[in-house]
């Protein structure tokens, strides 16, 4: 984006309230647009899924001497489910280079904890050295851009979008290294300002934390309610956390049944906001975002 598309959407004057926006959705106050990544930028089908993830077990499998591929696929589904008990129930991100430790440690012969104690993973320590974690990520991320396909539509529309509003990414993620990986791999890069991923800020949509932390990286602390839109599929995560945070939503019907990603499908809370509005696909935010916003 040129630093004169910069200037015509440049900050907006600070919020006064973190309280969401009220009266008629206005498509030229937004100023700023986050999108989810898992399920709004990238489909992620259940049978592209499991394959980035067989891989990465056959390939860590063969490197690390752990034997049998399936034996680390099983423990890895167990990890996958403590971590989503343990953390995402209390509000952080899953740590998935603890869930690759963890589960090299049991095919090495160390016992799990009984689900309602958490792990020592002093001992995973023992037995488990970074190197090795580094290297199973690495694996996982090149097999994940590998192996999980992105639509070339969406660099079009990023860059249709991009010239006259900031775009970010903003998205509950567990390896921030894979997440950025596919974003150049696809060409997104020259038209994103920001990319916010729970694994680096420490929480998980909807905490308000996220989308100051998005406020920031786009350059916009304090920006006034309804001044940046965020689109997403999950209506308490993306669509309850951005009205709570003071911005507006937009809800994406994404159709992905059998969707692997948390939350995909999930139905909101009798409490929990409404989207702004709710779209079927994302190439409708060129007509609906069709004017720049004013000036302000």
């Amino acid at each position: 984006m040129s630093d004169g598309e910069r200037r015509a959407c440049g900050p907006p004057a600070a919020r006064d309230d973190t309280e969401p926006a009220d009266g008629r959705f206005d498509p030229r106050a937004i100023r700023g647009v986050t999108f989810d990544f898992g399920d709004t930028l990238v489909v992620v089908r259940r049978e592209d899924f499991r394959a980035v993830v067989a891989g990465m077990a056959a390939d860590a499998c063969a490197h690390l001497r752990l034997g049998d591929p399936d034996a680390f696929l099983g423990a890895w589904g167990e990890e996958r489910d403590r971590q989503m008990a343990e953390d995402v129930a209390d509000g952080r991100e899953m740590d998935l280079g603890r869930r690759v430790a963890r589960t090299v440690a049991r095919l090495r012969g160390v016992a799990p904890p009984p689900p309602d104690r958490p792990w020592d993973d002093a001992e995973v320590d023992a037995v488990v050295d970074a190197p090795e974690v580094d290297w199973t990520l690495a694996r996982y991320r090149d097999r994940w851009v590998a192996g999980i396909p992105v639509d070339p539509g969406v660099a079009r529309l990023l860059e249709r979008l991009a010239s006259h509003r900031r775009l970010g990414i903003l998205s509950n993620w567990p390896h921030a290294a894979t997440l950025r990986a596919q974003v150049d791999a696809a060409g997104w890069t020259p038209w994103l300002s920001a990319i916010v991923v729970s694994s680096e800020v420490g929480a998980i949509k909807p905490a308000a934390a996220m989308f100051r932390a998005a406020e920031s990286a786009l350059g916009w602390p304090g920006a006034p309610a309804g001044s940046i839109l965020h689109v997403g599929d999950d209506r308490r995560a993306d669509i309850a956390g951005a009205r709570r945070a003071g911005w507006r939503a937009a809800w994406l019907h994404r159709d992905n049944p059998g969707s692997p990603l948390p939350g995909a499908g999930r139905e909101p809370g009798p409490e929990d906001p409404a989207p702004d509005i709710e779209i079927d696909a994302l190439e409708e935010l060129l007509h609906i975002l069709a004017e720049p916003p004013t000036a302000g």
